[in-house]
């Protein structure tokens, strides 16, 4: 059976639209840090997002450090990425860059162990999933 091919100029047609698409994408994911499923902020990974209420909003920092950390594990941003919309970047007490939202760091909990879990909702009454 013989399958058609493309012109070798139609192939590259073909392939500069898809990389444009692909660098498209790439670049609006870099720029949304979070994504929303069910109602509440996610990462890129899926995970739900949360917000600490001990953190001011808009003040430029994080509250959550050392032991806090490691139970809730910022939202990282790199040190190229820009602030966009109603996410801002935070600078974290070790310099670290921290993705937050109308103000508010993002952390995930890390007891939830799988997309959609949000077993950090209303943690020691401080705690709650980040909202769009």
């Amino acid at each position: 059976m013989n399958f058609p091919f493309p012109s070798p100029t139609r192939r590259f047609a073909m392939v500069a639209t898809l990389s444009a698409a692909l660098l498209g994408a790439c670049a609006s994911m870099a720029s949304t840090p979070a994504m929303v499923a069910d109602g509440v902020l996610t990462g890129p990974n899926g995970m739900t997002l949360y917000t600490f209420d001990k953190d001011m909003a808009g003040s430029g920092k994080s509250v959550c450090n050392g032991p806090c950390a490691t139970n809730w594990p910022p939202l990282m941003a790199a040190d190229t990425d820009k602030s966009s919309g109603d996410y801002s970047i935070v600078t974290r007490d070790d310099g670290k860059k921290q993705w937050a939202m109308k103000g508010k760091p993002l952390y995930y909990w890390v007891k939830d162990s799988k997309p959609g879990d949000k077993t950090g909702d209303g943690f020691n009454k401080v705690w709650q999933v980040a909202k769009p």
